[in-house]
């Protein structure tokens, strides 16, 4: 090195980095970190919060008035009584036996053989009194057993007379219960008080459907418009309580609104293009049962709203957590280059996203389709009838939706992060001199 001249100062790495080196005095504070452990982003901009405040409490409000004017503030549903009182019993006796009266298979009068189930009521109008009930033996009938807990259905007339009753299923309330427990047990373990913000979350989201939801259906109100105020009312406090007031939440609530919205508009169109009427069975069945008239194209749509709504949150929580946790390891990354890093994980997640839905619908619809597979008929004429057309609607218009979810939460994240303070922690050191993560 010569008089008068300075040589280059080499940068160095935190593994050559001498205990007695310091940063460069030109070395923004913002970039500079240890990079241990998870340090939280800054609070949110007073510009930041103001406009998402102004995007998101004018919906906030709208799912509240919705919800108030459709509630069904009259009391109970105006509809027809059900076929039977459910009764429930234990079984006590099993054996097979001539079937009598109008108890009957194939074409055999009086002569076949029936299940004769002798059961011991627990509740009811005649409880721990024994009577006998007489169910056809045939492929679709459970085989029951003696101490098996049933449920029958009460029909009127003499309560002691078992042709009063008709047994109708099992019970499983302690199944049900100890899984859930098991359910709640696991969340907590492994979310800790994430988890329990979470099960209170779950709570809200089936009191919502159980206490405003059904009954305003019931009630006679539009299908879909009830909902939409039900799945805003859902949305916001779902992800508000489990991930908290942040500028991070209110980015995936407005993605998430954003998403559904379009699904939302895409139901209706392709529901009324196909000539969807939501008439199944089961409709068909509650149509039956109600005094009020129903939108049969409205419940099905509901549906699809609904549906969607719980894989959207998954969605678009994760992208935009994606989006910060990147801003977080490399605060100088260009709003492009947040938006197209994240999106590369957006396609990895929606790809199996996707996936899912497709076999959570064909999960539940699997009777069905083995059915139609052996019905003999061609696949088009399958794929084109009323059930199943409405559930590739449903399946296709949510998997829409879901994917178109990734690009919009991510830029909506990408433009909401990079306005922000860049955060101060562990991605300083990748700030400088280090490639950028993708």
């Amino acid at each position: 090195m010569h008089d008068g001249e300075t040589e280059p100062i080499p940068r160095v790495t935190d593994r050559h980095r001498h205990p007695t080196d310091r940063d460069e005095p030109d070395e923004p504070p913002a970039k500079v970190g240890h990079g241990h452990g998870h340090t939280p982003s800054p609070p949110a901009s007073r510009r930041v919060r103001v406009v998402l405040a102004a995007l998101l409490v004018p919906f906030a409000l709208a799912a509240v008035v919705g919800t108030v004017l459709l509630f069904p503030f009259g009391g109970d549903a105006d509809a027809k009584e059900p076929a039977g009182t459910p009764v429930d019993g234990v079984v006590t006796a099993v054996r097979t036996g001539p079937c009598s009266g109008d108890v009957q298979v194939g074409d055999q009068p009086g002569g076949a053989d029936c299940l004769v189930v002798t059961v011991r009521m627990t509740d009811g109008a005649a409880p721990n009194q024994e009577i006998r009930t007489v169910v056809p033996l045939e492929p679709s009938t459970p085989r029951f057993a003696v101490d098996d807990e049933v449920v029958l259905a009460y029909g009127g007339g003499n309560p002691t007379d078992g042709g009063s009753y008709q047994l109708v299923d099992f019970q499983r309330d302690i199944p049900l219960a100890l899984l859930a427990g098991l359910f709640a047990i696991v969340v907590l373990v492994l979310g800790r008080w994430q988890g329990l913000k979470a099960l209170v979350a779950l709570g809200l989201s089936f009191a919502v459907l159980a206490l405003f939801v059904l009954p305003a259906i019931v009630a006679g109100e539009n299908p879909l418009l009830v909902a939409v105020f039900g799945a805003g009312l859902i949305m916001f406090a779902v992800l508000y309580l489990t991930h908290g007031l942040t500028a991070r939440t209110s980015t995936a609530v407005l993605g998430t609104m954003v998403s559904l919205a379009l699904i939302g508009v895409l139901g209706a169109l392709w529901a009324a293009f196909a000539k969807l009427t939501g008439l199944d069975d089961d409709t068909a069945t509650l149509v039956g049962l109600l005094n009020n008239p129903i939108d049969t194209r409205g419940l099905l749509l509901a549906g699809v709203v609904i549906g969607a709504l719980g894989v959207l949150d998954d969605v678009t929580v994760t992208q935009t957590s994606a989006v910060w946790e990147l801003r977080a390891a490399n605060p100088t990354l260009s709003r492009l280059e947040l938006y197209t890093s994240a999106l590369r994980i957006g396609r990895d997640h929606v790809a199996s996203a996707v996936n899912t839905l497709v076999m959570a619908y064909a999960g539940a619809a699997l009777p069905l389709l083995l059915y139609s597979s052996i019905s003999g008929v061609g696949l088009g004429n399958i794929l084109g009838s009323q059930v199943i057309a409405q559930e590739i609607v449903r399946t296709l218009v949510g998997s829409i939706g879901l994917v178109a979810a990734v690009p919009i939460t991510t830029f909506l994240a990408a433009t909401v992060a990079t306005t922000e303070p860049a955060p101060v922690g562990r991605g300083a050191r990748l700030s400088r001199g280090s490639p950028r993560t993708a």
